[in-house]
C-alpha cells in the first residue's frame, strides 16, 4: 500500500478516480522526472460542487475547500502517469485560477487549500512555489481550478 495514499486516509480523504477530460487533453504528463497535470476542476463524482464567482456565489471557506478538491484531483491525475503517490518527492509548483467576483482580492487565501492540504499530505516535500490569479470566469462555471507540478524519484 502507499505511504502517502494511508496519510490521506489519515486525514480523512481517498484519492478519487482521475477526472474525464472535457476537451481534448491528458489528465497528467511525465516528462523525466516532472509531472504536469492539466488544470484541475473541483469534481466530486463527475460533478461541481458548487459554480460562480468566489466572492458572489461562493464563499472564501467553499473555495477553499473546492482547491482543497483541486489537489486531491491533482493527486489522481499524477497517480495515473505514476502508478503510485510515493514516487512524488516533492510538490513543485502550484498554479491556481480563482473565478472572482470583481471586488474579492483572496485567491492567495483559496489557493492556500491546496497549499495547505498537499504539505499537511506530503510535509516538507509539500512546500511549493505558488501562484493565485484571479480570473472572470473558468470552464463550466467551476470557481476553482489548479495546475500542478510534481517532481518524481523515477
Amino acid at each position: 500500500m502507499s505511504v502517502i495514499e494511508d496519510r490521506l486516509r489519515e486525514l480523512g480523504y481517498e484519492v478519487p478516480e482521475v477526472a474525464a477530460p472535457v476537451a481534448a487533453y491528458v489528465p497528467a504528463l511525465r516528462r523525466g522526472n516532472l509531472v504536469y497535470t492539466s488544470g484541475q476542476l473541483p469534481f466530486v463524482a463527475g460533478a461541481l460542487p458548487k459554480t460562480g464567482k468566489v466572492g458572489a456565489e461562493v464563499t472564501l471557506e467553499e473555495a477553499e475547500d473546492l482547491a482543497r478538491q483541486c489537489a486531491l484531483n491533482g493527486l489522481a491525475a499524477a497517480r495515473g502517469v505514476l502508478g503510485s503517490l510515493d514516487k512524488i518527492t516533492q510538490v513543485v509548483k502550484v498554479t491556481a485560477f480563482v473565478a472572482s467576483d470583481p471586488a474579492f482580492t483572496g485567491q492567495p487565501a483559496v489557493a492556500n487549500g491546496a497549499s495547505v492540504f498537499l504539505g499537511r499530505v506530503f510535509g516538507d516535500m509539500g512546500i511549493h512555489v505558488r501562484s493565485a490569479v484571479g480570473v472572470s470566469v473558468l470552464p463550466l462555471d467551476a470557481p476553482v481550478e489548479i495546475e500542478f507540478t510534481f517532481e518524481t524519484s523515477e
